[in-house]
């Protein structure tokens, strides 16, 4: 497994818990898919993997990850090259080969002609794709991606997508929190549903729609169900 996820309990200073028994893993060539409503823990799990949530009891174990964050984060005054070589410089990869690639992501996200603006400057969707590009140059084992869809355009999205197959196929693990429901149904192997700072349910579609009680169900629908239940057992 690329990554193994139990967590008792894990909080932030001075509050209660917001997580508890929180327990998936993500294997090699899986798409994983964390769901749940605004404030359930998704973003607090994914701290909780990535080690800066230092409020937690439980075991986390992670492989070698790219993590591409809901927010873009870029050094200042560097240029989107500037941020490229610096990746670079942190591999121990073929430099000809890396830079070949960087050129063919740029020229996918058609992003070659802003090689050196800030992305600080840019809009938020072409923020998102630098972001995408400096994973997918690292080919890690494991891709941790928070809220990829927000500010991607439709052919963008579709680029992602055809990107993500590439990486399972590849062999890499994915673990991708999202809101959009109707995407993930038709990309995730699996799904860990969270609620209120717990699992409610994971598995497959199938199992997902058994747990809900509605057999032919959507993603949509089995989830809406699922939080309905959650909502009047807490």
């Amino acid at each position: 497994m690329y990554l193994t996820v139990d967590i008792q309990e894990a909080g932030y200073a001075g509050d209660s818990n917001v997580l508890k028994d929180i327990r998936f893993s993500v294997g090699a060539g899986e798409l994983v898919g964390l769901i749940g409503p605004n404030g359930a823990g998704k973003s607090s799990t994914i701290k909780s993997i990535l080690g800066i949530l230092h409020h937690a009891n439980g075991r986390v174990e992670v492989s070698d990850y790219a993590y591409i964050p809901e927010r873009p984060i870029f050094y200042d005054r560097l240029t989107l090259w500037e941020h490229i070589d610096f990746l670079l410089s942190t591999l121990e990869v073929d430099e000809e080969e890396f830079k070949l690639e960087a050129k063919r992501l740029l020229d996918f996200f058609q992003l070659s002609q802003r090689i050196h603006h800030y992305p600080e400057n840019f809009s938020k969707g072409m923020q998102q794709k630098v972001m995408l590009i400096l994973a997918f140059l690292k080919k890690p084992d494991l891709y941790i991606i928070d809220e990829p869809f927000m500010g991607l355009d439709p052919n963008a999205t579709k680029k992602l997508l055809e990107l993500i197959t590439k990486e399972k196929q590849r062999g890499a693990g994915i673990l991708m929190s999202t809101h959009v429901l109707d995407t993930a149904e038709k990309i995730c192997d699996r799904f860990v549903l969270i609620s209120n700072g717990k699992l409610v349910v994971q598995g497959k579609l199938d199992e997902v729609q058994e747990d809900s009680g509605l057999r032919e169900g959507s993603l949509f629908d089995c989830f809406d169900a699922l939080m309905e239940r959650d909502h009047h057992v807490g």
